[in-house]
């Protein structure tokens, strides 16, 4: 049995990057561990969700979690950054070192064999996924100078998703002001992506994952992602969602 350990921003990220390996490794006998860092209160929403946003996303994860199989849901209760990273007491501002040692200790009394975090760009530059990846390269490093550490950082291949964000621009998709150009610096090209984890047995989990968190698939003037996602018929979701991407670190 392996202890895989996922360090996650907010709930719902584990939904849309990894659930899929989550449910199949939990499947397979390992022991899955999610660590979600902030209480998700400052995500986009509809005003149905909007009283008590921390504590309804906290229900979310919790169902979200179990679909998935985890043994084991970490909540570190940080304040959610937002898109300009300017929340007070947020994540993204924290004091690192501190977050490391929160990290380290988790990886260590678990015993785990194999940390997840997120790619240099944070996927699409949120300061919250930016300071997950900073955390768990600096963790990592801290465990491997003493014993073997596996360490990927879950990501995306850059080129569809910024070509399908320039065709949507093209054809007025995008919100106003937004810049398509943003996303040539997005996830990961595909050339550096190191692992592809078939998760097509799991797309059930993966999806009821997903459902989970319907704060983040509502909004009062705006379609959101995660909404279209699970909305979509069962062989197209499996076509864009049965594989989950990942790049070695070291």
């Amino acid at each position: 049995m392996t202890t895989l350990v996922f360090l996650h921003a907010h709930p719902d990220d584990e939904a849309l990057l990894t659930s899929g390996t989550m449910a199949r490794a939990a499947a397979e006998g390992h022991r899955v561990v999610l660590v979600v860092a902030t209480d998700g209160a400052a995500g986009l929403t509809s005003a149905d969700y909007r009283d008590d946003l921390a504590g309804v996303r906290a229900g979310e994860l919790q169902r979200s979690a179990e679909i998935l199989g985890t043994a084991r849901l970490e909540t570190w209760g940080y304040a959610d950054s937002g898109l300009a990273g300017d929340a007070p007491g947020g994540f993204a501002a924290g004091d690192l070192d501190d977050q490391v040692t929160r990290l380290v200790h988790l990886v260590e009394s678990e015993g785990a064999e194999v940390l997840v975090g997120y790619d240099p760009s944070g996927g699409y530059g949120h300061p919250d996924h930016v300071r997950v990846h900073l955390l768990a390269r600096a963790a990592a490093a801290q465990v491997r100078a003493r014993r073997a550490l596996r360490h990927f950082e879950a990501t995306l291949p850059r080129e569809p998703i910024a070509g399908a964000v320039r065709q949507a621009s093209r054809l007025h998709l995008a919100p106003s002001g937004f810049d398509p150009a943003e996303f040539d610096r997005a996830w990961t090209p595909r050339r550096d992506i190191t692992h592809r984890v078939d998760v097509r047995a799991h797309l059930d989990a993966k999806r009821a994952s997903m459902t989970a968190h319907a704060s983040q698939a509502a909004a009062d003037d705006a379609t959101r992602t995660l909404g279209v996602l699970t909305r979509l018929p069962r062989p197209v979701f499996g076509l864009l969602l049965g594989t989950e991407y990942y790049v070695a670190v070291g």
